[in-house]
């Protein structure tokens, strides 16, 4: 289970923002979909504790990472989280197998001669990955990268996977094919997801229940195939848009 209630105010200049998300889900897929500027990579900023709340409460499978009013704040570390960033964020210094290894082992800066932890040995064999081991990130495809980001969040042994926009940066053709692997690997693991998209394709393969987000809150959840039902009325019968309240009420939302 995992139940969010995350406050935050975000100032620059005249301009403000207020995150405040409260959802609570049985899901093992959640999704959060929405626009740019909506507030999704905020969220996941704070559940993996790279954002300090003003207040909130945030609990993964009955373990609380966060709780304001107990005093319970998790370090990043702590908290045991798989985060996949949209850019992947791997160290272009760095070789694959150091980028994996990195968070393993403190200092793991030189490979040669050490055998890479068994842990992650699993995930370079599963997105088959020994190829490319030795060579730097500006050297492999994007698709290379992805599975390499994948393999560094998994080798923690994550308690959740974040998955931020995971195949905006990917070209249509290798944006399909990694959305299929994505979906095969998510049904072979025992771990919850929570994925931020703006695009509905995303959220159909990837998710098994739908919050959308608009504004820094949550307006309301929906199945997959009510999120794309939603999608598909957005265009009425005779050609003309219909307006976001109109496909509100499409997507049954409270």
């Amino acid at each position: 289970m995992i139940s969010l209630d995350i406050h935050r105010r975000v100032e620059a200049g005249t301009r403000a923002f207020d995150l405040d998300v409260s959802l609570s889900s049985q899901a093992r897929r959640i999704a959060l979909f929405g626009p740019s500027g909506a507030g999704k990579s905020l969220t996941i900023r704070a559940i993996a504790g790279l954002l300090r709340l003003d207040r909130g409460c945030i609990v993964v499978n009955g373990v609380t990472l966060y709780d304001s009013d107990r005093g319970i704040a998790l370090s990043p570390q702590a908290r045991r989280l798989g985060y996949l960033q949209q850019d992947y964020g791997l160290f272009p210094h760095l070789t694959v197998i150091q980028n994996i290894a990195f968070g393993l082992t403190r200092g793991w800066l030189n490979p040669r001669g050490r055998r890479l932890p068994e842990v992650a040995r699993r995930w370079v064999d599963a997105f088959d990955l020994d190829a490319i081991l030795n060579s730097y990130p500006s050297e492999i495809s994007g698709g290379q990268k992805q599975r390499v980001a994948l393999a560094r969040a998994l080798s923690v042994e994550p308690r959740l996977l974040l998955l931020d926009e995971p195949l905006a940066a990917l070209d249509a053709g290798l944006r399909v094919r990694m959305r299929e692997e994505l979906a095969a690997l998510q049904s072979r693991l025992d771990i919850p997801t929570i994925l931020i998209t703006h695009d509905p394709q995303d959220a159909v393969m990837l998710a098994d229940q739908v919050f959308r987000i608009r504004d820094g809150r949550i307006e309301g959840d929906c199945t997959p195939q009510g999120l794309m039902a939603a999608q598909n009325a957005t265009i009425s019968p005779s050609g003309q848009s219909m307006t976001p309240s109109m496909t509100l009420d499409a997507l049954k939302i409270a």
